[in-house]
């Protein structure tokens, strides 16, 4: 998460906020601002590849895809609540495509299980893409199609396309975990096997 934003409301609280105008821009002109989320497993792992892209503003982890309004770290970690762990990208369209961020979830998580990413297992750590608009999930369901005709590996790809439903902001201390427990996540990271499997996947792409 990129520190220039708060993260104890939601990106939509963000706009409603916004002025009117920074709300409806200029007929064909993009927005100053869009909205994209990714589950990829844990969130720890999913902030970093976006936070140094240019043109994201702000990355926040977060819980989507359940029924529970408010849902703790501890409930979705139980995998009873229906949630699963996911990034929230705030971006500028006029510096990074949607279709580039698409690229870079890919390649950072596994899309051949289903339940699990690396060792994380259970429902909560399904992968999926939760799109936000018609225009999202044509861009998602063309890149699962493109990778599908690459075949890259010769596993199916299981990775959902579904519409975003309310985000909850994770609790404070997972934001930037990578930031602030450096030591922790690497020892988290390594010992989950994530980076050797994503070599597995994607060779010299994986990651990035």
């Amino acid at each position: 998460m990129k520190t220039a934003f708060f993260l104890s409301i939601t990106v939509a609280a963000l706009v409603a906020a916004a002025p009117a105008s920074a709300q409806a821009p200029a007929a064909g002109a993009k927005p100053m601002t869009a909205v994209a989320t990714f589950a990829g497993g844990c969130f720890w792992c999913m902030e970093p590849p976006y936070d140094k892209l240019t043109g994201v503003l702000a990355t926040t982890s977060g819980y989507m895809g359940g029924k529970k309004r408010y849902p703790t770290y501890e409930e979705v970690s139980s995998g009873f609540t229906g949630h699963t762990e996911v990034v929230q990208v705030l971006y500028d369209p006029s510096k990074v495509s949607y279709e580039k961020l698409l690229d870079v979830f890919w390649v950072n998580i596994d899309p051949t299980v289903k339940d699990r990413q690396f060792c994380d297992v259970g429902s909560q750590y399904r992968t999926a893409i939760f799109v936000h608009s018609p225009e999202q999930r044509k861009a998602a369901e063309a890149s699962i199609a493109a990778l599908a005709k690459a075949r890259p590996f010769k596993d199916a790809i299981v990775t959902p396309v579904a519409d975003a439903g309310e985000f909850w902001p994770a609790e404070d201390y997972h934001q930037d975990y990578y930031l602030k427990n450096p030591v922790r996540y690497t020892y988290y990271r390594t010992g989950c096997g994530r980076d050797a499997r994503l070599k597995q996947l994607w060779g010299d792409r994986a990651g990035k």
